[in-house]
């Protein structure tokens, strides 16, 4: 057993408390991890005020980065001192992880927000009372963490691990989204409802994919600025904009190729869906509270052929499709660095705030 320090959420809608905990001792499918940086993402925010059902007091956190310290006896894919970025945990027996769909894992819910190992153990404690662990398999925020070998991917040593953090979640959704799934044509238009961190991912991947109309939707006019510095061609502030107006404007009438919603706001869906092209495709990856609803024209909308899907993790493999972005990035394709803010782990509730607000597009917290 160590000791680290990690920020923890101990009540709903609460600040985040920089605590000291113990780390227990490795298991044998474990990789121990010394923390250079995490990501914040929205799925933290929403566990953090209750929409999901992760018990608390926990230790979130699930785009971390470090360096590997120590291995557990059946791991296989690292070794200490590799570098590795973290995603998702996924069980890798069910028939969905057997057949590669890693993202859409039976037991989903059980290995990222169930708060527990497999068996019901956590990792951490603080003078005997239980703290929630492995979030996505790591609780990332946090200076060192036993992690689920599932949730490591291996990166070269010359890759800055403080860079590379948001690749574990809102990178590879909003890109993923665009290159593993929807798969637009190049020359095809594309649209993407929201640019924090996700949204602004899908648009350096529309880019990639080829796509020559690229238009980016929020009302932070800051963030729809940068959309154009990443790839974008059109914008739409929807404070003072139709949405569906413009997007039909800006296609001349025939409709969107394929977007993306990043937001999931009944109304924005709704929007977006009658504002598809034939045989389009509206896709979400925006997580809304459980029984959430968009009500949909199914009557004149038959002929289109439009489709509607569900995505998740950007229906990634994590150990394929993240050093395919670094590679991305390596290349100068895939810019995410242009996104970060960093703050130190005293900060984190002020990075909370700041990606709330807008003024930040991804915070990530250096340990």
């Amino acid at each position: 057993m160590v000791t680290i320090n990690a920020a923890v959420a101990r009540e709903h809608k609460g600040p985040l408390t920089y605590e000291e905990l113990q780390l227990d001792d490795l298991r044998e499918d474990e990789v121990r991890v010394r923390l250079v940086a995490t990501g914040i993402c929205h799925t933290d925010a929403i566990v953090r005020d209750g929409v999901y059902p992760t018990p608390l007091p926990a230790v979130l956190g699930h785009e971390g980065a470090g360096v590997v310290e120590e291995v557990g006896e059946l791991v296989t894919s690292v070794v200490p001192g590799d570098h590795v970025v973290m995603s998702t945990a996924y069980c890798r027996h069910c028939d969905q992880c057997r057949a590669g769909r890693m993202a859409y894992c039976a037991d989903l819910f059980a290995q990222d927000f169930g708060g527990s190992r497999e068996d019901g153990t956590t990792s951490l404690s603080r003078d005997g009372e239980r703290i929630s662990s492995h979030f996505f398999g790591q609780s990332s925020f946090a200076t060192r963490a036993n992690v689920s070998e599932s949730s490591i991917i291996k990166i070269a040593p010359s890759v800055p691990l403080e860079k590379m953090a948001p690749m574990g979640c809102g990178m590879q959704t909003g890109a993923g989204a665009v290159l593993n799934e929807i798969r637009p044509a190049a020359g095809s238009s594309f649209a993407v409802t929201g640019t924090g961190a996700v949204g602004m991912a899908a648009v350096m991947a529309a880019r990639v994919a080829g796509c020559t109309t690229i238009v980016a939707i929020d009302r932070h006019q800051s963030r729809l600025d940068l959309a154009v510095e990443l790839g974008a061609t059109h914008t739409i502030n929807t404070t003072d904009l139709d949405m569906s107006d413009e997007l039909m404007r800006f296609t001349e009438s025939a409709g969107v190729d394929a977007v993306l919603d990043t937001t999931a706001i009944p109304e924005l869906l709704v929007a977006a869906a009658s504002s598809l092209a034939i045989r389009g495709t509206l896709a979400l990856v925006g997580a809304a509270a459980p029984g959430t609803e968009a009500p949909f024209e199914i009557g004149g909308s038959l002929v289109k052929g439009w489709t509607f899907k569900t995505i998740v993790q950007g229906s990634s493999i994590p150990q394929d499709f993240i050093p395919r972005l670094v590679s991305l990035w390596q290349q100068g394709r895939f810019p995410l660095d242009r996104l970060i803010q960093t703050y130190s782990p005293d900060q984190i509730n002020e990075a909370f705030a700041d990606s709330e607000s807008g003024r930040t597009v991804k915070p990530v917290v250096i340990w």
